[in-house]
């Protein structure tokens, strides 16, 4: 793997490393802020930078915390037109036995053989962690809640999420049911990036069904913070759980932490972390639209490089204090091969904070090189085989 150090990132006041070497004045991202949860991750709405993250990639019990994804499946069907949302769902005895009152955990008293709407049905989940409503929708779109889960895990996948299982609905204690909290994170963007009609719903302080008034159980909303969602969940293998997103002064993070010891704890801790999210980090943009952002080499061509741009401007939010903490590389598999075509993928720009990796984009190339004359290609052959055994 090929290692560049981007010179003009000096203008930005980030650490410069030689190709492949790991900066030596790169500290853990946890000093930057400290929190009780045992795994993190946060992120920037807008441009996907990953502004906290710790332990982000443990496999964890999801609890509630599935239920964003059933939601997502939900509004996907919603989008593409297989589901309407005055579309009505039968409640099943097998619904009413495990999510309803009788089973002890959420509910949002739905009753056995009614039928109910989808909207309500999405309402109740949101707002009151319907274990019912979960199930209610499952049996509706695939039959079974096995199928169902199959459904979830499938999407997951989709939508870049390559280590999350799903065995239910609604997030009920299974063998096998994993997530991390960075791959939550990273679902809740993208409800909030695909869905904006449906993610309003996080939003909505409480909810009545079956005449039973239930308050939205994320105690972020009630803080004035400027939170509009998402989830909370807990589990005796893995505490309380959250995923939560603010909005302020134009910017958005979300944020996704479990671990933690108490209701209490899980409001304290998540809501220091998003309000620090949003003061401690400045956006700062990188590249125009077109900007050549380096280039990689290549071998057996008219050229001996070919010059990289991203798809879009670049833009990273980076802390306001520890600016040199920040380091920034183009990495890619070379040299490549002639002919390498304009438009063509080559790598990525890398940035970190520190040890932790902040944020990929996407490199191509700027220009086309052609197939070089035999001279070219014999010399780069030769250089090869002098320094290509090094890398």
């Amino acid at each position: 793997m090929a290692t560049r150090a981007l010179s003009f990132i000096i203008a930005l006041v980030m650490v410069l490393a030689p190709a492949g070497v790991v900066p030596a004045r790169a500290q853990q991202q946890s000093q930057l802020f400290e929190t009780r949860a045992k795994q993190v991750m946060m992120i920037d709405a807008e441009t996907g930078t990953i502004l906290y993250s710790k332990d982000a990639d443990k496999l964890i019990p999801p609890a509630s915390l599935a239920k964003l994804m059933t939601m997502e499946v939900v509004f996907h069907a919603l989008k593409v037109g297989r589901l309407k949302m005055d579309d009505k769902f039968a409640v099943s005895k097998n619904a009413w036995t495990k999510g309803g009152a009788k089973a002890g955990g959420s509910t949002m008293f739905a009753k056995v053989k009614s039928e109910i709407p989808v909207e309500d049905l999405i309402k109740g989940v949101i707002v009151q962690s319907a274990n019912d409503g979960c199930i209610v929708l499952a049996e509706g779109l695939a039959g079974t809640e096995e199928n169902f889960a199959k459904m979830m895990t499938e999407r997951a996948r989709q939508i870049g999420m390559p280590k999350s299982v799903f065995k239910n609905s609604n997030g009920l204690p299974a063998e096998g049911q994993v997530v991390t909290m960075n791959e939550l994170v990273h679902l809740a963007r993208h409800i909030w990036q695909e869905y904006p009609e449906y993610y309003r719903f996080y939003g909505i302080r409480e909810f009545t069904w079956n005449k039973i008034t239930q308050p939205n159980r994320n105690p972020l909303l009630e803080m004035e913070i400027g939170a509009d969602g998402m989830k909370t969940g807990y589990t005796e293998a893995s505490g309380y759980a959250i995923v939560g997103s603010v909005q302020r002064g134009g910017n958005r993070v979300f944020a996704a932490m479990s671990g933690m010891s108490s209701e209490m704890e899980r409001a304290e801790e998540s809501r220091k972390l998003l309000e620090w999210g949003l003061r401690a980090f400045e956006k700062t943009k990188l590249f125009d639209t077109g900007d050549i952002i380096g280039d990689a080499q290549v071998f057996g061509g008219a050229k001996s490089s070919v010059a990289l741009k991203a798809g879009g401007p670049i833009s990273i939010f980076i802390p306001l204090t520890n600016t040199d903490r920040l380091v920034a590389r183009i990495v890619y598999k070379g040299p490549l091969t002639a002919p390498v075509k304009e438009g063509t993928p080559v790598g990525v720009l890398k940035v970190w904070i520190g040890d932790n990796m902040s944020q990929e984009t996407p490199l191509y190339a700027a220009e086309t090189v052609e197939l070089g004359t035999l001279q070219q290609r014999a010399l780069d052959a030769v250089g090869e085989l002098m320094v290509g055994w090094l890398r």
